[in-house]
């Protein structure tokens, strides 16, 4: 993604004859695209404690009024906006429905990404607001946080931390080795923040390796769940049904391909398909064509051949089989997960050869045949995959697996 151009301009600190504040910025985009916050080019105005007011017009022009003006006598607290609060640094993501910046905390200098959402009629507004009360009270490091919420009338921004480490899978092939352990560290954390959400009655439904950023750069990096999916469900609240057909078709659990009702399982089935891929770098579930494919999670007809499954473990495919049973009831859960073997030993029984190159050849192809598919069919709508992370700038190509999204939300469990 480019970044969006931007001025910071510095209104110079008037005499002492007019009164006394600080410098005082003004951020303007120079994006001309208008789909970003027309809010945010709203009047701006506050006060300072010498009684000074203020006032930013719809131009960015900063006017100041003395103390004595008598332009309005009742001074009001300065309003809690998103300008008031961020510097606005960057275009960091664009979507059909939403668009993702970077910003900066105007006291802490910290930095974020903050999400708009558009929002459509008051059913989409009040399933939002429910599910906004549900990831406030979500607090753990392995979850994506979200630090603050602002809405205006048809809009709605979430601030989240900012992750900067990229995808799961990019982080695969970047690195020169990848072993049976180090797929059950990342592992462990997915399940780790699935298990907490699932207590919360909270359903993510669009689980895939796209959604799983590493918080920084670093090796020690914590991986964390991202991309919830609000822009859908603020669109439309009558879309929040349990029978909807949502997600990347290729990480569908059988349940929601038969159209039948579905509980947290359903996440459990797109880590069982996570884990497939993380291991050989290619899909368990691979048809050219929809109904193919469909049919192919139906009957549950996947298989542990070509390289490098010779390599790997037998407790690691066992893992994968407990994932992607057919019947959901059978299929492990998140606290299950946990316990599996193989990553309470972190893999200590298999092998540690290192899968890294049948791994990357795999993924660069699967990618590879995926851009050539997308760049072939015209009007295939592409959803924001950095949902509070920047576009990863390694100088490897994406290794995007999915294919087009068809829907994605949150979900509260009844």
């Amino acid at each position: 993604m480019g970044s969006s151009a931007c001025k910071v301009g510095l209104l110079p600190e008037p005499s002492s004859k007019t009164g006394h504040f600080s410098f005082m910025k003004s951020v303007m985009s120079y994006n001309k695209n208008k789909d970003f916050d027309e809010d945010l080019k709203s009047p701006i105005q506050g006060f300072v404690s010498d009684g000074s007011r203020i006032r930013q017009s719809l131009g960015g022009v900063l006017h100041y009024y003395p103390p004595h003006a008598h332009t309005h006598p009742t001074p009001t607290p300065r309003p809690h906006t998103v300008p008031s609060m961020y510097d606005i640094k960057a275009l960091i993501g664009r979507g059909s429905f939403s668009h993702v910046v970077r910003v900066e905390h105007r006291h802490t200098r910290q930095p974020f990404a903050i999400k708009l959402l558009e929002v459509k009629g008051h059913e989409g507004r009040e399933s939002c607001r429910a599910e906004l009360q549900v990831l406030r009270r979500v607090r753990h490091a392995n979850i994506i946080r979200l630090a603050e919420v602002f809405e205006t009338s048809h809009r709605v921004y979430l601030v989240l931390e900012l992750a900067t480490g990229g995808e799961l899978l990019e982080r695969v092939v970047a690195r020169g080795s990848f072993t049976e352990t180090d797929a059950t560290r990342a592992l462990i954390m997915v399940s780790s923040g699935l298990r907490y959400i699932h207590t919360l009655g909270i359903i993510h439904r669009d689980l895939k390796p796209e959604n799983l950023l590493y918080y920084h750069p670093g090796q020690d990096s914590r991986l964390i769940i991202t991309d919830f999916g609000l822009d859908s469900g603020c669109r439309n609240g009558r879309d929040w049904a349990l029978r909807t057909l949502c997600g990347t078709p290729e990480y569908l659990a059988p349940e929601m391909v038969g159209g039948r009702p579905y509980g947290s399982a359903v996440d459990m089935w797109a880590l069982g398909v996570i884990s497939y891929i993380l291991l050989s770098g290619s899909m368990p579930f691979d048809q050219r064509s929809r109904p193919r494919l469909f049919k192919a999670i139906l009957w549950g007809s996947y298989s542990f051949h070509g390289e490098p499954w010779s390599s790997v473990s037998n407790q690691a495919k066992d893992f994968i089989e407990r994932l992607l049973s057919l019947n959901p009831e059978q299929r492990m859960t998140a606290e299950q997960a946990l316990k599996h073997p193989w990553l309470v030993t972190k893999a200590a029984g298999s092998s540690k050869r290192n899968l890294h190159r049948p791994i990357s050849q795999n993924l660069r192809q699967r990618a590879s045949r995926f851009s050539t598919r997308s760049s072939s069919s015209s009007g295939s709508a592409q959803g924001s995959r950095c949902a509070a992370s920047p576009r990863s700038h390694t100088g490897h190509e994406s290794c995007q697996l999915g294919g087009n999204r068809l829907q994605h939300s949150v979900i509260v469990s009844a």
